[in-house]
């Protein structure tokens, strides 16, 4: 049996690609694990709030001296680690807005990326918390951004996407591009094939 954290992060629910990417990654998995369980988070429709100098406080303060007020700051942060330490495999659909990735996943990451819950500090650096996971971001953009493209260098969402789920020990993380979908539908229809053909590839090698 897999777990699956499915998070979409789209504000359009009816004509979101990443949506349809999610759901093609869903049903390629069940085609090869019937006892899969999934949850999913939907930050489009309903954003975590902004981080603010309560949450902030509450981040840094021990557990044992966390007032009620801050405990109930800290829920919406503690549902959603929960939910990464939980599961076995992580799906995020990330459309580029401006270059980068929406702001409610941006939040979330703001929400999750917590000292003493999924990283930590040390005397070389921080050391992510999170193992052993497997991450693919499903991200969908108007334009060309692919590495052999004339404006890739202009795709944040990539490198900026890579760092932070690297620095809370998401290491294992494969990107899957509909690329121009504002030109036409073949962007899309690649993006589909791929999901398919390396949930091909990630159910050969768990059997292995």
């Amino acid at each position: 049996m897999t777990r699956i954290l499915a998070i979409s992060s789209s504000p359009s629910p009816k004509t979101s690609k990443t949506r349809i990417l999610i759901g093609r990654f869903i049903e390629a998995w069940s085609e090869t694990d019937a006892t899969m369980q999934v949850i999913h988070r939907d930050l489009g429709s309903k954003p975590p709030a902004h981080l603010d100098a309560e949450t902030i406080a509450a981040f840094y303060t021990d557990a044992d001296k966390l007032t009620a007020t801050q405990k109930k700051r800290l829920s919406y942060s503690d549902t959603v680690i929960d939910e990464l330490e939980w599961a076995d495999v992580i799906v995020i659909g990330a459309p580029m807005h401006n270059f980068g990735i929406p702001s409610a996943l941006k939040a979330w990451i703001d929400q999750v990326a917590r000292v003493g819950k999924t990283f930590r500090y040390t005397d070389k650096g921080p050391v992510g918390l999170l193992s052993g996971k497997q991450v693919i971001v499903l991200g969908a953009r108007g334009g060309d951004y692919s590495p052999s493209s004339q404006i890739s260098a202009l795709d944040q969402q990539t490198p900026y996407l890579r760092t932070a789920l690297n620095f809370i020990g998401l290491t294992d993380t494969t990107f899957i591009y509909a690329e121009a979908v504002a030109r036409d539908d073949a962007g899309l229809a690649q993006a589909e094939t791929a999901v398919r053909d390396h949930v091909a590839t990630l159910a050969t090698l768990q059997a292995a």
